[in-house]
């Protein structure tokens, strides 16, 4: 007998949580475009494009959650105008077609089921075991491999406004990935600094 989606509790959580996601990216979205239109003057930064980095660290059916509030945010930040080449999606990717989803290949955040997240126009860049922390940190840093495709790769400039989204357990200057390994608060730092250095 195949399980149920999570109780109508979970799904009023992942719904208020997939709320405050689009708002949050919204706002930010809305204040890119603001800050690009605002005028020319020596002062203004030199926005040029928009990048969304979303992470999914979670895998497992009880994680489900998870899934389903990155691809809300995935959801809104193309309907926002940030196109899937510039959009790097990380997700476990093991909830659509999971025996216990008594909805094959669908996923939602919340009870109604009105809005499959997991439709036609889902590009996932890194998916299952591809999501660690080493490819994290390389899409953030640039430092890849040579036989990584342009399509995984963060291709961002100075001029860029990069929103980035992770989500799934963790603690105190941690946060958990795939249930096997940890990022370090320090380590995300690091990275941050590095992009900010190599004007990514």
């Amino acid at each position: 007998m195949r399980s149920k989606l999570p109780d109508a509790a979970s799904s009023r959580k992942m719904a208020a949580s997939s709320a405050v996601v689009a708002i949050l990216a919204s706002i930010w979205l809305c204040s890119s475009i603001a800050a690009d239109a605002s005028g020319s003057s020596s002062e203004t930064t030199m926005h040029t494009n928009n990048w969304a980095v979303l992470v999914c660290t979670s895998r497992f059916w009880f994680n489900y959650r998870h899934m389903a509030n990155t691809l809300s945010l995935y959801r809104t930040v193309k309907r926002l105008g940030i196109p899937d080449e510039r959009i790097i999606l990380m997700l476990a990717d093991d909830m659509a077609c999971n025996s216990r989803n008594k909805y094959p290949a669908q996923v939602f955040n919340n009870e109604n089921h009105w809005l499959n997240l997991y439709g036609d126009n889902v590009e996932v860049d890194y998916r299952g075991y591809e999501v660690t922390v080493e490819n994290f940190l390389r899409v953030l840093t640039g430092r890849h491999e040579s036989a990584v495709p342009r399509s995984k790769r963060l291709l961002s400039d100075e001029g860029s406004h990069i929103l980035l989204y992770m989500t799934g357990h963790g603690g105190d200057e941690f946060l958990k990935f795939q249930d096997s390994e940890e990022l370090q608060s320090h380590d995300l730092a690091d990275a941050v600094k590095q992009m900010k250095e190599k004007h990514r």
